[in-house]
């Protein structure tokens, strides 16, 4: 229990002036109040390369449309992780500690990170033609993307958002376990359909169900990511 405390010059403070003093410290001390912004700036560009992606699915001409704005939303999230690091470093309080923020965004870029990789593959095929399963692919993409927009400003306010941010991170697993049964569909259509001299193109459709079978697990892992912050400060 808090009753006596030394201060400089030898006065003393009880548990009520110690506390003031130890908020009036907290208050003086470097603090960066834009974290849950910066998230929801990322969150933003995420749901931007979504749709940029799923209109790449959309295939012909939409390809090459499409494929460099894809490009240029996770150039914006990887500008918005440097800032999310360099805040974490240079603050004293923080919203929750720091290994959470940082893995956090770590775990949101590594979604767009996921998407351009599916669209470099996409245009090094030269894909161009996609049929429904890898549609509704790309909307189980985006639908994560909207989830995760959706979540993060709830952390901002952990303890009243709890049970609504756990329930959005479930939404979020379950499209990621229905996407998985897409994929395996997908591939054994592909198999089953695939020619003796359409090698080939069954190796690139494989790669890009492969790909956007990849993004869809990256949003479950900032789901989990979310979740292990609520349990821990919660």
């Amino acid at each position: 229990m808090l009753t006596n405390r030394a201060c400089p010059g030898g006065k003393h403070l009880d548990g009520e002036g110690f506390t003031v003093l130890l908020r009036l410290f907290r208050r003086l001390m470097p603090r960066e109040d834009d974290f849950f912004e910066m998230y929801a700036r990322h969150a933003d560009t995420i749901v931007r390369g979504a749709e940029e992606l799923r209109l790449m699915l959309n295939g012909g001409e939409a390809v090459r449309t499409h494929y460099p704005n894809v490009l240029s939303a996770e150039d914006d999230a990887d500008a918005i992780t440097r800032e999310v690091t360099q805040a974490v470093r240079r603050t004293f309080v923080t919203p929750f500690d720091r290994g959470s923020i940082q893995a956090l965004i770590e775990r949101m870029d590594d979604t767009i990170d996921q998407m351009k990789k599916a669209a470099k593959i996409i245009t090094l095929f030269g894909k161009a033609e996609f049929d429904n399963d890898f549609q509704r692919m790309g909307d189980a993409i985006l639908r994560c993307a909207h989830l995760l927009r959706e979540v993060v400003p709830l952390l901002s306010e952990l303890n009243p958002n709890a049970a609504r941010i756990n329930a959005i991170c479930e939404q979020i697993r379950r499209v990621e376990g229905d996407s998985d049964d897409v994929h395996e569909a997908a591939m054994i259509a592909l198999y089953r359909d695939c020619k003796p001299d359409e090698v080939l193109s069954f190796i690139a459709a494989r790669e890009v169900l492969d790909q956007l079978e990849r993004i869809v697990d990256r949003f479950d892992d900032a789901a989990a990511e979310i979740e292990n912050i609520v349990i821990e400060h919660v």
